[in-house]
């Protein structure tokens, strides 16, 4: 598919109304004219034609920006119609919220502890097993800060430097991927207030998270040996679901099944 045949086929299914246009009554075919989205991304009717004609082969980067924008382009379409002007799309504004239908699912998991991380690790919606699971940090806010900066770290990981390498690994992974001006303060306010944190930054080793075995010390309930999984949510670049795990049948399950304890949902009851 070309620049052109993609931008037709969104402008065909868009209304004025949902982009904020007044409308001008009975239109002889659905969706915006041309002239409504060269308004939108404020650029000229003549050369939105052409691009949309396949006679202007090379649009700027800019003008792909403005086309996403003022078409209201969902995170896929946008990541699309940059590919096929022959750019990499760019870090988008980093994802905050969780989706309400995920962190309402994640609340109902009662034997599996689940969070969202952010592209900084804020953490996001964890649910009340993960929650228990924290329960010890001053904290829950960044898992690279409660790893370099609350003392509880040093006993929760049994495998602490391990923890730590491979959180600023993960960070490193994502720099490339969460706006500058959002990443850059999160780092240097760490490095600041870490020399460990400082030291493994400027190794520069990259490692997304994927799953491994987590290696836990819980005030409560004792040593926890978990599984953990991380998975991409596509609708929200830059956020994974992470969620750990008891093998059945062993005392890391029997234990995690206590954590319900120190659930705030328990605490409720």
């Amino acid at each position: 598919m070309k620049i052109g045949d993609f931008l037709r086929s969104v402008r065909s299914r868009l209304s004025p109304e949902a982009l904020g246009l007044p409308s001008s009554g009975q239109r002889r075919v659905a969706g915006l004219r041309r002239e409504e989205v060269a308004v939108l991304a404020g650029i000229s009717v003549d050369y939105y034609t052409r691009l949309e004609q396949g006679r202007e082969q090379h649009p700027s980067h800019q003008i792909i920006e403005s086309l996403a924008r003022g078409l209201n382009l969902s995170g896929d379409e946008r990541e699309h119609l940059f590919r096929l002007a022959g750019y990499s799309p760019p870090a988008g504004t980093a994802a905050d919220k969780v989706k309400p239908e995920l962190a309402r699912q994640m609340g109902r998991w009662r034997d599996q502890a689940a969070f969202v991380l952010s592209g900084t690790l804020d953490i996001l919606a964890p649910n009340p097993l993960a929650q228990a699971l924290f329960h010890s940090f001053t904290e829950k806010d960044n898992l690279a800060r409660m790893i370099f900066l609350d003392p509880a770290a040093r006993t929760f990981y049994r495998q602490w430097d391990y923890a730590a390498d491979s959180t600023v690994a993960a960070l490193r992974h994502n720099s490339t991927r969460v706006p500058e001006t959002i990443f850059t303060p999160v780092i240097r306010d760490l490095a600041e207030a870490s020399d460990e944190f400082r030291l493994l930054w400027e190794r520069q080793q990259v490692r997304g998270k994927t799953h491994a075995a987590k290696h836990l010390h819980h005030s409560g309930v004792g040593d926890l040996t978990l599984e953990y999984l991380a998975f991409d949510i596509p609708e929200a670049p830059g956020q994974q679901l992470i969620v750990y795990d008891a093998e059945p049948g062993t005392n890391s399950a029997q234990a995690f099944s206590m954590l319900q304890a120190y659930s705030p949902a328990h605490h409720a009851l």
